[in-house]
């Protein structure tokens, strides 16, 4: 640290990670709160020696530097007691940390302090963890709540959160189709694996989604194995915290509220694997594909497609599932949003760059992973970023909302030059799956309506008409078709490459 890293500092007055003290001649008892609420949060700077004018609007003239009397005595009696594991839970600072600077004569002692890692986190003083824990935002420190020093306890557990044993809760409480489904794509996937053999009981407790205690000989379900497979009532019956929901916003029509959602109303049974799998259809169906005259043929597993999947599998296996939220999916006309309840184990920052963290939900991982859901044993992160990077879309936003207990991953479908929803800078048509299916139609009938249309896709989601001539009107847009003819006598003549 230098004289310029503290005048940044105070110039910009960013007091989530700013702390200053008048502290002249001693080390003051509040630098202890603030230590363990920058640990806790996103780590920060004290600066001794500095006095804040709280009711000053300028920040130019919020701060005034006083200096301290005797620096090498503070900074000794800062390292003894940040030694002494009866004030602080652990030390996380290295010499290099607390530093003091000359500030045009009078002397500042700085002190930063990094973001704890999840395994020793919450961070507590006074040999207090219910009463020492302390996190920030910006109107200083305050003490953490029962429920966030329980979410840092169960983070900073290795083996993560889902391997919970659930007394009372047997095989009676999966959903055998929810299972046997999962089996299905499991088999296709590993058709010579020795698990296809086993029975239900057996292959839950082989994925980790069942339990059998060998002192006591009590057996049952996880946590991992009721919220994947479990039927819909012992499912909110014990984890009654906990809603899941998919909404799409997308091609709204005057006052509509949402186009389609996927929320608890009695027809399916809501567990993880049966809403993962509803959902992921829903979101990609619309996703922009090159467009080929091979057959008509797709590949329906481009790496957009895979990054929405890696995006849903992470919001379920990050999320914590243990406090009250909402793990939801909204689909808008230009963006995927994910939000799931519980907080980010490492900072963004780290996320960006590729590293890796455990997932707090190992054993769901798991079984995602054994179906092909989920491409990394890390977060994944980068394969969206390239993903997205590929067709020069806005970069994927994520977003912790520290005050809502909850992440949130915003995908952008759109390129930043035009706004708009496109296949990126390529410049090849892009065409849905809805308008590949169209003109298939249009193929084999160059006189087909519309209303024609709709009837041989009846029965199949999102062909209505009004849907239809939306989407023939885009091709027409596009120069791919055109309409020779009125209305009703006319024909289509397509105009492919």
């Amino acid at each position: 640290m230098d004289k310029n890293t503290i005048k940044e500092a105070l110039r910009t007055g960013e007091r989530v990670t700013l702390e200053c003290k008048r502290a002249q001649s001693d080390v003051p008892s509040s630098v202890w709160q603030t230590y363990s609420s920058f640990a806790n949060t996103k780590g920060g700077l004290i600066l001794l020696g500095v006095e804040e004018h709280m009711g000053e609007l300028d920040i130019a003239q919020r701060y005034s530097i006083l200096g301290v009397n005797n620096p090498d005595k503070i900074r000794k009696d800062f390292w003894n007691l940040a030694n002494d594991p009866e004030k602080v839970s652990v030390n996380l600072l290295t010499d290099d940390d607390v530093d003091c600077i000359d500030m045009d004569g009078k002397k500042v002692v700085a002190i930063r302090i990094p973001r704890a890692d999840y395994t020793v986190r919450p961070v507590y003083i006074n040999n207090n963890l219910m009463r020492g824990t302390y996190q920030r935002n910006h109107e200083g420190d305050y003490h953490c709540s029962e429920e966030v020093i329980r979410m840092m306890v169960r983070d900073a557990f290795p083996d993560g959160n889902d391997r919970l044993f659930l007394e009372h809760y047997t095989i009676d409480d999966i959903d055998i189709p929810t299972l046997e489904a999962y089996r299905n794509h499991f088999n296709s996937r590993y058709p010579e694996h020795v698990f296809n053999k086993l029975d239900h009981k057996e292959f839950l407790h082989q994925m980790g989604g069942y339990a059998i205690n060998r002192e006591t000989g009590e057996e049952g379900l996880t946590m991992a194995g009721l919220l994947m497979f479990g039927k819909g009532l012992p499912v909110r019956e014990r984890f009654d915290n906990l809603r899941l929901d998919y909404i799409d916003k997308s091609h709204l029509i005057g006052d509509q509220r949402y186009s389609d959602r996927l929320t608890y109303d009695g027809t399916w049974e809501n567990n993880l694997f049966n809403f993962a799998t509803f959902v992921l259809p829903r979101l990609t169906k619309e996703l922009p594909r090159p467009f080929k005259m091979e057959g008509m043929e797709r590949d329906d597993d481009t790496p957009q497609h895979k990054a929405v999947r890696e995006a849903m599998t992470n919001a379920i296996i990050h999320a914590d599932l243990m406090i009250d939220g909402v793990l939801k999916v909204e689909k808008f006309d230009d963006r995927f949003v994910f939000t799931n309840p519980g907080l980010l184990k490492i900072p963004v920052e780290q996320i960006y760059s590729g590293y890796e963290t455990r997932a707090r939900n190992q054993r769901i991982q798991n079984m995602f992973r054994m179906i092909g859901f989920g491409e990394n044993l890390g977060s994944g992160f980068p394969l969206i970023l390239s993903a997205w990077n590929e067709k020069h879309w806005l970069e994927p936003e994520l977003i912790e909302q520290a005050e809502l207990r909850q992440v949130k991953l915003v995908l952008y479908i759109r390129s930043q030059e035009d706004g708009g929803k496109d296949g990126g800078k390529d410049g090849g048509k892009q065409l849905t799956e809805k308008q590949l299916i169209i003109l298939n139609m249009i193929l084999e009938d160059h006189t087909i309506s519309a209303n024609e249309m709709a009837d041989k896709m009846s029965g199949k989601e999102g062909f209505a008409v009004r849907t239809i001539e939306r989407e023939l009107s885009k091709l027409r847009e596009l120069g791919i078709l055109s309409r020779k003819g009125g209305r009703k006598n006319g024909e289509w003549e397509t105009h492919l490459p």
